[in-house]
Parts: structure tokens; sequence; C-alpha cells
């Protein structure tokens, strides 16, 4: 199975492709940021998102999407463009005919580390040991892209076993 994470922001969205398959062994395919010029408007911004998702659906097929739920902080205008940034990016996948699952910052966290308060930089520790990684993934972004799609992973294969066996 072939998962896209996606870790969505108006200014750096993080996305990685990895595949998986019922023994948890999971391979990186790739992974990196779509980054929007720092001066475009909120809109082209969006466009930017759109397009680069929906072209790395084409180019890999994903049977699955998985993206980061929205994190519930003070700045509503924040909250406003990841929310924005996060629709376009589910529009896209579903465009393309992809099947989307959610997973907040603490459920990812928690299914990678054990710790639903795990620091980023732990997140992309055991996103190198999980996907057998020379080097960590970076930046940021794409680390937790990583983690998102190997959260879905697992819990897919997890929901999956505990359907069969009942």
């Amino acid at each position: 199975m072939t998962i896209l994470g996606i870790d969505p922001g108006s200014n750096s969205t993080g996305y990685g492709i990895i595949t998986s398959d019922q023994t948890n062994g999971f391979s990186c395919i790739e992974y990196g940021v779509i980054r929007a010029q720092e001066k475009a408007e909120p809109w082209q911004r969006l466009k930017k998102i759109y397009d680069e998702i929906l072209q790395l659906c084409h180019r890999f097929l994903p049977d699955q999407v998985a993206l980061e739920d929205i994190f519930y902080g003070h700045n509503i205008q924040s909250a406003l463009k990841l929310g924005q940034a996060r629709g376009v990016a589910i529009i896209a996948a579903i465009n393309a005919g992809a099947e989307i699952a959610a997973y907040s910052p603490r459920e990812v966290k928690l299914a990678l580390t054990g710790y639903g308060a795990a620091s980023k930089e732990q997140v992309q520790k055991m996103v190198r040991e999980l996907l057998r990684m020379g080097e960590p993934a970076t930046p940021l972004d794409a680390s937790d892209a990583l983690a998102v799609a190997l959260c879905h992973a697992q819990r897919y294969w997890t929901l999956l076993k505990t359907n069969y066996k009942s």
C-alpha cells in the first residue's frame, strides 16, 4: 500500500510518500516540502499546494492520503490559514481518487514515540528508525509528513487485523 502523508501549512506544506505492508514493513519513497513564494497572494499559495499535491497523487498513485489535523491554538488567523491549506490538500487528494484519513498531532506522536507530547526532534528520530533512513528527513515539515503516513499505516494494518479476527 502506498501512503501520502501531508503536514499542511500556508507557508510550508510537508509531504512524504511511503509504502507499507501487513508486516509493518515500511519504505520511504520520497519526501519534501511545498513552498510558496513569500510575496505570493494567499490564493496563489493555496493553488500551489493544490497543484503540487495533485501532481504527487498522479505521480505516485497513493492508495491512502493521511493528513495532520489542525492544531488548536490561540491565533485564529493562523488556524484559518492552516485550515485553508489543509482543505486544498484534501480536495486535491479526493480529485485524484485517494482515500483520506486525518490524525491529531498528539495521535501521530503517540503512535511513533509512545508519548503524545514528544518533540519534533523525537518524532524525526523515530521516522528515521522506522524507515531505516541513513540521515533524518529534513526539514521538520517533511519529517512530520512521513510521521503522519507511518501513523496511518500502523493504524490501518492494526484495524484490518482486528476486523479480520472478529
